[in-house]
């Protein structure tokens, strides 16, 4: 059993109104009353007499100049929207959007609480997996594993509690993935990183993955960290915090509550379309975990199966965290926890991969949840 400590997120909203403003109205004109011209006529001043058209001073006559209250006057005081008053709204350029909520300040998750409850939790023993004692034929074939989320986020936070793997070969991995990024062609590539690779549990690597809808454009465009982080330890003996967050402002990668890494809008890799890598992270993703042997020898070390031939290797992850993020008040509020206490997967929040992965098959079955953990799988079979 597993004793954690849930920090509550306090969400924060801040709104603004405008004023409504009124024209001013036309000036108001009377019209003379006709006199009666029956009655016998008698002498008038024509200066003072109100039926003879009066001699009007044209500096002051309303119908030729009209008496205009300064204040008010649209030459001195122009009349302004205050939906586009540029003093409160200032102009955007056409064709473009403001990040939403530019102007808000982000309240940050405090990681304290969830990195005490990864690093000195009290849980259940750690119990390698072995294999079941079988003939052997010589002949291998392998598997892996992923955990693969339903849910489609767009921007959070999200934390997992993770011992890793690493052997030659091996990729032992956390990331976001747009769902059908592997169709290319008119489908962009959009996915977020955090993998443990075969050289060594010492060091990670972070990256971002993304190629615009084109069918001409075949090569994907990554920033992958260069050199690999170090951690300051060996992921693959103990459980340790790994984190990504994404905002329409930035993505950042951080290991036991510490900021490694932090890519902002504007950031540019690459002279494609989606050269501002977090500009183009538009698409919803899932939040998913996998562990695999690649073909890649120069990237994670030559994997030859050997390393296997004694027992498996397992990715264990104690337990995910997800927050949700509000784009308007720009604060994080925790969504869900799964720290895999039940007997199977929670299928509201998992699936499983079984599709092939470079040197590797994903099998379901190589997800096993037990214990209080999810483990991932990495195991060889008899042909």
């Amino acid at each position: 059993m597993k004793t954690k400590f849930l920090l509550p997120i306090i969400a924060l909203g801040l709104f603004a109104a405008c004023d409504d403003s009124s024209s001013p109205s036309a000036p108001k004109v009377e019209t003379p009353v006709p006199t009666d011209t029956t009655t016998t006529p008698v002498a008038v001043d024509p200066t003072t007499d109100p039926t003879v058209t009066p001699v009007v001073d044209p500096t002051t006559d309303p119908a030729t100049n009209p008496v205009v209250d300064p204040t008010t006057d649209p030459a001195t005081d122009p009349v302004v929207d205050p939906t586009v008053n540029p003093g409160t709204d200032p102009a955007v350029t056409p064709g473009t959007d403001p990040v939403p909520g530019a102007d808000v300040v982000e309240t940050p998750i405090d990681p304290t609480a969830s990195v005490n409850a990864c690093l000195s939790a009290t849980r259940a023993p750690v119990v390698e997996p072995t294999y079941a004692t079988v003939p052997s034929s010589g002949e291998y074939v392998y598997y892996g594993a992923e955990l693969s989320g339903v849910e489609q986020f767009k921007y959070g936070r999200y934390e997992a509690c993770m011992k890793m793997v690493s052997i030659p070969g091996s990729v032992s991995s956390m990331f976001l993935y747009y769902d059908n990024s592997w169709m290319k062609d008119e489908e962009p590539w959009n996915e977020i990183d955090i993998e443990v690779l075969g050289k060594g549990g010492t060091m990670w690597q972070s990256n971002i993955i993304t190629r615009e809808g084109d069918p001409s454009i075949k090569k994907n465009t990554s920033s992958e960290s260069k050199p690999l982080h170090e951690f300051g330890f060996d992921a693959t003996e103990g459980f340790h915090l790994f984190a990504i967050t994404w905002t329409p402002e930035y993505v950042a990668w951080e290991i036991d509550g510490v900021e490694i890494r932090r890519d902002p809008l504007g950031q540019v890799h690459g002279t494609h379309a989606d050269a501002d890598q977090v500009a183009f992270l538009t698409k919803d993703q899932t939040l998913r975990f996998n562990l695999w042997a690649s073909k890649s020898a120069g990237w994670v070390g030559a994997f030859t199966g050997d390393e296997l031939a004694d027992a498996p290797k397992a990715q264990w992850i104690d337990y995910v965290r997800v927050y949700s993020y509000d784009t308007a008040t720009k604060t994080f509020t925790e969504a869900w926890t799964d720290d895999f206490e039940g007997a199977d997967l929670n299928r509201d929040h998992w699936a499983t991969g079984n599709w092939e992965m470079e040197k590797v098959n994903l099998a379901p079955e190589n997800v096993v949840v037990e214990n209080g953990y999810c483990k991932l799988l990495l195991t060889r079979a008899d042909k």
